[in-house]
């Protein structure tokens, strides 16, 4: 049976990983499903934000070492993710310059080899499974904006939420300037948005084969995840 670690970066996808996750990996063959921040998790008053890259490296490894049999897997958003200095993660930086469709791509391709970079040449590939969101949590719940208003209990917002998803090819697709990214979008018609409440009760409604359908990147990490085996 397999188990599967999730590296994520704050309390709205520890949640998502724990309710939405990990009960459909269940039924896909993956024994244990766990979240864990990237970072110290004791200090919860300091949770969310995306952690540098050797910190979040060396949690990965770690762990990885712990466990010779789990599989891990990294839930981080591009839009956050530290592009410069010592804490840069690997890709982000050359992301910027690529067409959209390979950015995540560009960004998981390059943390796969620094992982098994870092753990040798023994570490089986399958044992890692990097996934950037394109580009925050949010950005999944205008995959079905009609669920996502009625799950939050405002089912007038489901055409001003609708409005915005019909200007990009995909809800992956909205982009990331601070003052246009998804969660600041939901807040200007949702105020008092609760993130890690809200954004988790709209993910429910949706469901994972509601958000797969619409965001290509989310589809082929969920798959990847589906298909995980545990390792001899």
């Amino acid at each position: 049976m397999t188990r599967l670690l999730v590296h994520v970066e704050g309390q709205t996808e520890e949640t998502f990983v724990n309710e939405a996750l990990a009960p459909h990996l269940y039924q896909h063959g993956v024994s244990h499903v766990s979240a864990r921040l990237i970072g110290n998790a004791r200090q919860r008053s300091r949770r969310g934000g995306i952690k540098p890259w050797p910190a979040a490296r060396n949690d990965i490894v770690a762990r990885s070492r712990e466990d010779q049999r789990c599989v891990a897997t990294v839930m981080v958003d591009y839009y956050g993710m530290p592009r410069a200095g010592s804490g840069a993660w690997p890709g982000r930086l050359q992301a910027v310059s690529v067409p959209f469709p390979e950015k995540a791509k560009t960004i998981q391709d390059q943390l796969q080899e620094a992982i098994q970079e870092e753990m040798g040449p023994r570490f089986e590939y399958r044992r890692f499974i990097p996934y950037v969101m394109m580009h925050e949590f949010e950005a999944m719940l205008f995959c079905d904006c009609e669920r996502f208003a009625k799950a939050i209990g405002s089912p007038e917002l489901a055409i001003p939420l609708q409005e915005i998803r019909d200007q990009f090819d995909s809800p992956e697709e909205i982009d990331d300037s601070p003052d246009t990214a998804p969660s600041r979008r939901i807040a200007r018609l949702i105020p008092g948005y609760q993130k890690p409440l809200m954004g988790n009760l709209a993910a429910l409604a949706i469901g994972l084969d509601g958000i797969r359908s619409e965001c290509p990147n989310f589809r082929c990490w969920l798959e990847r995840l589906e298909g995980a085996r545990a390792c001899s």
